[in-house]
């Protein structure tokens, strides 16, 4: 093929697509046009600076919309062309050894993001893939001089930013945020971590489980970016004021009940000040039992009444705030939204209006909650816009 293909956007989903493009089929010209001087930035600083770059999805299963909240049916349908699985076979090939952690996020053996943009860049370098940088895209007509188009620009922060596509656009909102929430007495507790707790909103279906982080402005970890993915929408269509429910157990009311019967049955004489739930940090638990008894958070835990059991139960596993916004600083990398999954096809993703224009990453209205899933749908999309391409 003796033709010439842009890839608009020098991130994950654009490197990914060139360098995959450029070994399926050696004789075309790719070159990638990057709006910034410093390509794959967001590659390097991700996870921490060490990329976590996908997932085992050992505890998904074949249930991606535990992990998608939106694009789980058309990744599904790609997966089977290039899954987990073939992403990590695919760096690994290419020198970067890789670990699987405990809670099945992979990352580079090396545990440095810099493994995967060198790996990018060398293959850019090896293959013939030109790399300009600084380039301001911002109509279609400025890439009229290419036979197919790539576009990989990630997720944009406002609908005006999508616009020069010319496509059917799902309005941007972001996702993966930590929430904030005025409780001087919550954010004195900042820095506490709760290992398995859950987290909902209340009067919707929406809620999450994992570690929770306490800040100094309200909540964060696994649990709560999990919960603002899940309820991107909804919380952006409430000026993010909602309730928000936390069981700081993470077990059922029953379960929580149990235990504090087993507590009062082996230990009636010894303050609830100093017999906590195992794995309760001491902070917390002091705050929780103010919070529920007041001036009884010291008695004796044989003293308790049954309403004052009700209480510190429900406080437990049902605690109630009022969130009043996202996290005070810019902390998102992830939009929902982009172009509509309808304007696409969903076996190449070449817009069904611009015949050679296609999409990669997170552009489309495609996204994860924490945990690799987002760069395994930018590998995954991709990969099948190389493999159409090629095709052709």
């Amino acid at each position: 093929m003796n033709k010439r293909v842009a890839v608009v956007g020098g991130g994950a989903a654009g490197f990914f697509a060139a360098i995959n493009l450029k070994e399926m089929c050696p004789g075309v010209q790719v070159c990638i046009l990057e709006r910034s001087a410093r390509p794959l930035a967001k590659v390097e600083i991700s996870g921490g600076g060490r990329c976590n770059l996908t997932n085992s999805f050992a505890s998904v299963g074949t249930d991606l919309a535990q992990v998608y909240p939106r694009g789980h049916r058309l990744l599904g349908r790609l997966f089977r062309s290039f899954s987990h699985r073939d992403a990590y076979a695919w760096f690994e090939r290419r020198g970067v050894a890789l670990v699987t952690q405990s809670d099945d996020c992979v990352f580079p053996a090396s545990q440095d993001a810099r493994s995967i943009s060198h790996l990018f860049l060398r293959e850019a370098r090896r293959l013939g893939i030109e790399l300009h940088t600084g380039v301001r895209i911002s109509s279609l007509s400025d890439l009229a001089d290419y036979d197919y188009v790539i576009v990989a620009i990630g997720g944009q922060p406002r609908r005006e930013g999508l616009l020069w596509l010319e496509q059917p656009i799902e309005e941007p909102v972001p996702s993966l945020f930590t929430l904030s929430i005025a409780d001087e007495r919550l954010h004195e507790l900042m820095g506490t971590v709760v290992p398995q707790a859950q987290a909902l909103l209340p009067g919707t279906r929406l809620r999450a489980s994992g570690p929770l982080l306490i800040t100094h402005w309200g909540m964060s970890g696994p649990c709560i970016l999990r919960l603002s993915s899940y309820g991107a929408r909804l919380l952006s269509e409430c000026g993010y004021r909602h309730p928000l429910a936390v069981n700081w157990l993470g077990m059922s009311a029953a379960e929580a009940q149990q235990m504090i019967a087993q507590i009062i049955s082996r230990h009636p004489q010894r303050l609830l000040s100093t017999e906590r739930p195992d794995g309760m940090q001491q902070r917390l638990w002091q705050y929780l039992l103010e919070k529920s008894l007041g001036g009884r958070a010291h008695a004796p835990w044989g003293s308790l009444n049954q309403k004052e059991q009700n209480r510190l139960l429900n406080t437990l596993t049902n605690d109630t705030y009022d969130v009043c916004g996202r996290a005070p600083h810019r902390d998102e990398f992830v939009t929902c939204g982009g172009v509509s999954l309808t304007a696409v096809n969903p076996q190449t993703l070449e817009s069904k209006t611009h015949p050679g224009l296609y999409f990669a990453g997170e552009v489309l209205d495609i996204d994860g909650v924490t945990g690799g899933f987002n760069f395994q749908a930018a590998w995954t999309t991709a990969h099948a816009v190389a493999r159409a391409i090629a095709a052709i």
